[in-house]
């Protein structure tokens, strides 16, 4: 527990953990969220969308896929940029750059023009999310990483609470000024982010020493729990001074994006597909309403991400936590198959999926932090981020080739399927879900075993010392 220095003048660690917190995260939130939505936001626009230009199931599930091959490709050289260029210029950039492309998927009358736009929508967004987990290192040591990262990871559900109602309330003003619904929203949610976007460069600060909200003692005393965090986490890493390089044939890092894969396929198996599957359960058109509905989930992942971080913080568990965690995703995709029947019941296993989905990560990406520093910071956990994101590729192609297995047949444009193929359908669309769940206990597998390729499964709760080399006195 943090305690104040002697003459009690001085600022603590624990209080200026706080005071970062409570000036970056929720920005960085507020960056998480955007980036979520415009890159799912394809998923609320799935069937009118898919109607208006005739597209199919195998067409769409390529094109919300293929936006994650783009985006692996750009992910290391993207954060070594932003470790040698400074945070604030390069996430601006990135977030200003993803949304005109996003607002041109208004454009997108086509499925060569979707996929050419989801393409560019790859590069753009590349680098943001392990730009900002590497962000996340210059300011916080380790036994905060966690609530830090899962108070930014909360961009997930926020962009379904919030993005949920709006994205269906766009989608409703289908017609008005001669537009289609999903032009309303790809084009106005692109906007909205590049606003935001050209703001973030002014509000940001790319290390302590830049902070002007920080006063001149609370810089010293972050800089040296940084220095000795940093000391800490490269003799973890076997070497100080790595070249950005060497990370990549690193087996750990290998390893955690192993991980990270199968969390992405049921993450993007689950959400591209939520929409839809909310529509099923309720019968409603993807509209407000489905969107409203679609939000409560998310509005449960809040809560439980919060929680789950905040124990794996106080009690140093990373890796039966993450197990735990990842088990009531593989216990809720399950549940919203069996109980399809029961809405209620339904969409509680589906609160399940989300808040669970979404709390393993930010557990997972507290054990390359621990390791890395530096330049090899920023290129590993871009390999991971980029080797892991290709999940979000598989995802919506896993599902298509178990729908194509079992018979599944698109909705016509006009008219409606027979009963019979209404029931193949549903049966088709079971086992695509129950396919992404065998993925879960693979990822489950994956992280019981983590401590076997040289990770810790539990770190030194919060309190530890460091010493101020120069004056001599304990900060905790």
């Amino acid at each position: 527990m943090s305690t104040t220095l002697p003459g009690s003048a001085e600022p603590t660690l624990g209080s200026i953990m706080r005071k970062v917190q409570g000036r970056l995260v929720p920005i960085l939130l507020l960056m998480y969220t955007l980036a979520f939505l415009d890159r799912v936001n394809i998923g609320f626009a799935k069937t009118e969308y898919m109607a208006d230009t005739g597209l199919t199931e195998a067409a769409y599930a390529l094109g919300a896929g293929i936006f994650f091959v783009a985006y692996a490709f750009f992910e290391v050289p993207s954060n070594l940029l932003l470790h040698r260029v400074g945070a604030k210029f390069w996430l601006a950039r990135i977030m200003v750059t993803w949304g005109i492309i996003s607002a041109l998927m208004a454009l997108a009358h086509n499925e060569w023009i979707f996929y050419s736009v989801r393409v560019l929508l790859g590069v753009a967004e590349a680098g943001l999310f392990p730009g900002v987990i590497l962000y996340i290192t210059y300011w916080a040591v380790a036994e905060y990483r966690s609530r830090f990262t899962g108070l930014f990871m909360m961009g997930i559900p926020l962009a379904y609470v919030l993005g949920g109602p709006v994205s269906g309330a766009l989608l409703d003003l289908h017609g008005v000024l001669g537009q289609a619904g999903w032009q309303w929203m790809f084009g106005l949610e692109g906007l909205l982010t590049v606003v935001f976007g050209v703001w973030v460069y002014f509000y940001l600060d790319s290390k302590p020493d830049d902070a002007k909200w920080l006063s001149s003692e609370e810089k010293k005393v972050l800089n040296a729990a940084i220095a000795l965090d940093n000391e800490e986490r490269a003799a973890a890493g076997r070497g100080h001074h790595e070249p950005w390089y060497k990370p990549l044939t690193n087996p750990r890092l290998v390893y955690i994006a192993l991980c990270s894969f199968s969390v992405q396929i049921c993450m993007y198996g689950f959400t591209f597909y939520l929409p839809s599957q909310v529509q099923a359960i309720t019968g409603q058109k993807v509209g407000f309403l489905v969107g409203v509905i679609t939000a409560v989930p998310w509005v449960v992942a809040l809560v439980i991400t919060r929680y789950i971080t905040l124990f794996s913080d106080k009690t140093g568990q990373r890796r039966w936590t993450a197990v735990g965690a990842y088990s009531l995703a593989v216990i809720g995709l399950t549940g919203s198959v069996a109980f399809k029947g029961e809405p209620v019941v339904a969409l509680a296993f589906l609160c399940l999926v989300a808040g669970s989905l979404v709390s393993v990560q930010p557990i997972m990406w507290t054990f390359p932090a621990s390791i890395l520093t530096g330049a090899a910071a920023a290129a590993g956990i871009g390999l991971i981020n980029s080797l892991g994101n290709l999940g979000g590729f598989f995802a919506p192609n896993i599902r298509a080739a178990v729908l194509n297995a079992y018979s599944y047949v698109s909705p016509p444009k006009t008219g409606t399927l027979d009963a019979a193929q209404l029931a193949v359908n549903a049966h088709a669309q079971d086992m695509a879900t129950y396919t992404i769940a065998g993925v879960g206990v693979i990822g489950m597998i994956l992280f019981a075993c983590i401590t076997f390729v040289g990770y810790q499964g539990k770190i030194k709760p919060v309190g530890r010392k460091l010493e101020s080399a120069s004056a001599g006195k304990v900060l905790a």
